[in-house]
C-alpha cells in the first residue's frame, strides 16, 4: 500500500534538550492518526516538525518521507516547496493562517488558482461553495478580523482543505466550534479520507477522536505513553494518564450546586440588541449578573457571544437597550479571558516582562505570580519566552494568571478552556469556579460543551442562530426554557 506520510525516529530539540522523544509513524490513504495528550506535551511540536515549521531555537531530527517519494532529514526545509499541493497544514490558531488583509471569499480563492491551478472565475464558484458548505454564506467579503473564533477557524479549514492535499495536519481543527459546526468539519475530514487522503489530527475532543476512529496516541512529556487502534485506546485504557485524561471529560463531572447570588448586580443589561456588519445578532437581551454568580453563555458560532462580551466591557457599541455597571468600579474591574490569547499579547516582548510591566502599572502583588503558576502548573522557563514560542493551552492559562492578577469585579471567559487538554481544562474552570465563590468574581462563562456549562453554572443564557434572532434564557444550566428573571 502507498504511504502518503512516515516518519522515522522523528524528534524535536532544543542544542541541549529533547522536547519530543523519537517518533516513527506511516500514513496510508483513508488512514488516520489522532495524538491527544495535554497541554505542552509535545503535540504540535511533532506536526511542527513534520512540516518543517518549528519555532527558532527548535530542530527536528530524523527522516520524513512524503508520498511522491521525497524524503529527507528533519532538519533540512527542502519540504516546504510541498506545502499546500503535498502536505497540508490547519494551524491551532487560525489568526496565524489567515491573510488579516485578503476577504474571506478571497483567502479561498487563492488557494485554488496559486496551489490548484483554476482560473479566477472557477476559484471563485468553488470557493463560494466551500464557504456555504461551512456556514459562511454571507461572510465573503468580511475580513477575518469580523468573524467570530468559529467562523475564522471554519475559514481556515475552506483555506487550508482547496489545495487537495493528500496529507492534512490539523491541529485541533474543531475547537471553538458549536456541535453542528464539529459534525460537519468531522463529515469533511471523513470525505477527504473516502478520496484516498490522510489526517494526522491533534485534538483534545475524544468524541472527536472517537468519531475519525483509526490509531490513537496519548503523549505526556514529550512521549508516547499509550498507542493502538481508537476504540481499545479510548474504550480500554491501559495507562493511569489515560484513564485520567478520560475521567476529567465534562460529561463526568459533578455538578456543582447552584447558588443563589446575593447583592447588588455586578452588570444590568436591558432591551440589549447588537448588530456586526448591518446584520442583526441578537435583540432584546435582559439580564443581570451579581458578584459571586458563573453565568453560563451558549449559541452557535457567529450567534454574537463574542459581541456581548465586547458590549459588557465597553469594547463595542450596543445598537440599542440599556447597560448599567456596579458604581464605584474601575474599568480594569471587568476583565476579558480571549478565545484566541495569541491575539491577547504583545508578541515581541516575553511573557515575564509583560508580567512585570502589568504589575508595575497597576502596583499589584508580584508574589502572587508565583502561587498562581503553581496553581495553573506553568513551568517557570515559559516565563522567559516570546508568546508564540509556547503551546496555545500554556498561554491560554497565562492569559488567567494576568486576569487574576487584577482581581477583577467580572470577568467574560470566551472559550476559555477550547485549547486545553481535558485535565487542564478541569483544573482551569475549578479555578474560575473558586474565584467566583471566594473572591466574589461574576463570571460570565461561553462555551460549546453544554456538559461543561451544565456542570459550573448557575444559570445560562441561551443566543440563537441569528438568522432566526430567537434568545432563549434559562434560569438554571438544566431548565433552559424558563425565563430569566
Amino acid at each position: 500500500m502507498t504511504t502518503l506520510l512516515s516518519t522515522v525516529a522523528l524528534e524535536i530539540c532544543t542544542s541541549d534538550r529533547q522536547l519530543v522523544e523519537p517518533l516513527s509513524i506511516s500514513l496510508a490513504p483513508g488512514q488516520v492518526l489522532s495524538i491527544i495528550g495535554e497541554t505542552g506535551s509535545g503535540k504540535s511540536l511533532f506536526a511542527q516538525g513534520v512540516v518543517g515549521n518549528l519555532p527558532a531555537g527548535l530542530q527536528a531530527q530524523g527522516q520524513i518521507t512524503l508520498a511522491d517519494g521525497f524524503s529527507e532529514e528533519g532538519r533540512q526545509t527542502g519540504r516546504r516547496r510541498h506545502w499546500g499541493k503535498g502536505l497540508a497544514v490547519l494551524p491551532q490558531e487560525p489568526w496565524l493562517s489567515l491573510d488579516p488583509t485578503m476577504r474571506a471569499l478571497a483567502q479561498v480563492s487563492e488557494t485554488y488558482t496559486q496551489v490548484v491551478g483554476l482560473t479566477g472565475t472557477e476559484a471563485r464558484q468553488k470557493a463560494t461553495a466551500d464557504l456555504a458548505r461551512l456556514g459562511l454564506a454571507g461572510a465573503e467579503r468580511k475580513y477575518p478580523f469580523q468573524l467570530s473564533g468559529g467562523m475564522a477557524q471554519r475559514l481556515a479549514f475552506a483555506a487550508t482543505h482547496a489545495g487537495g492535499a493528500p496529507v492534512l495536519i490539523a491541529d485541533e481543527p474543531t475547537k471553538g466550534l458549536d456541535r453542528d459546526r464539529i459534525d460537519e468539519v468531522i463529515q469533511l475530514l471523513q470525505a477527504m479520507l473516502a478520496e484516498g487522503g490522510s489526517l494526522l489530527i491533534i485534538t483534545h475532543d475524544l468524541e472527536v477522536a472517537r468519531r475519525l476512529g483509526g490509531e490513537v496516541m496519548i503523549m505526556l512529556k514529550g512521549r508516547v505513553i499509550e498507542s493502538g487502534p481508537a476504540e481499545q485506546v479510548l474504550g480500554e485504557p491501559q495507562h493511569a494518564y489515560t484513564r485520567q485524561l478520560l475521567a476529567a471529560d465534562p460529561a463526568r463531572w459533578a455538578r456543582r450546586p447552584q447558588r443563589q447570588a446575593q447583592g447588588e448586580p455586578v452588570v444590568t443589561v436591558e432591551g440589549l440588541s447588537a448588530s456586526r456588519g448591518g446584520r442583526p445578532l441578537f435583540e432584546g437581551l435582559s439580564f443581570a449578573v451579581r458578584p459571586g454568580e458563573i453565568l453560563g453563555v451558549t449559541g452557535p458560532s457567529g450567534c454574537g457571544k463574542s459581541t456581548l462580551g465586547d458590549i459588557l466591557l465597553g469594547l463595542a457599541p450596543a445598537s440599542g437597550g440599556r447597560l448599567r455597571r456596579k458604581d464605584g468600579l474601575s474599568r480594569v474591574a471587568f476583565q476579558k479571558l480571549h478565545q484566541d490569547p495569541v491575539a491577547a499579547f504583545a508578541p515581541r516582548a516575553t511573557i515575564r516582562q509583560l508580567l512585570v510591566d502589568l504589575v508595575r502599572l497597576h502596583r499589584l502583588d508580584a508574589a502572587r505570580i508565583g502561587r498562581l503558576m503553581q496553581r495553573l502548573r506553568l513551568d517557570e522557563r515559559l516565563l522567559d519566552r516570546l508568546p508564540g514560542n509556547i503551546s496555545g493551552g500554556e498561554l491560554q492559562r497565562f492569559s488567567l494568571l494576568r486576569v487574576l492578577l487584577l482581581e477583577p469585579a467580572l470577568i467574560f471567559a470566551d472559550e476559555p478552556s477550547s485549547r486545553l487538554d481535558l485535565i487542564t481544562q478541569q483544573e482551569m474552570i475549578e479555578l474560575l469556579v473558586e474565584t467566583a465563590e471566594e473572591a466574589g468574581t461574576a463570571i460570565l462563562l461561553v462555551s460549546h460543551d453544554e456538559d461543561l456549562v451544565k456542570a459550573v453554572a448557575d444559570r445560562r443564557l441561551q443566543l440563537s442562530d441569528p438568522a432566526s434572532r430567537v434568545q432563549r434564557q434559562s434560569a438554571s444550566a438544566e431548565r433552559f426554557a424558563e425565563a430569566l428573571t
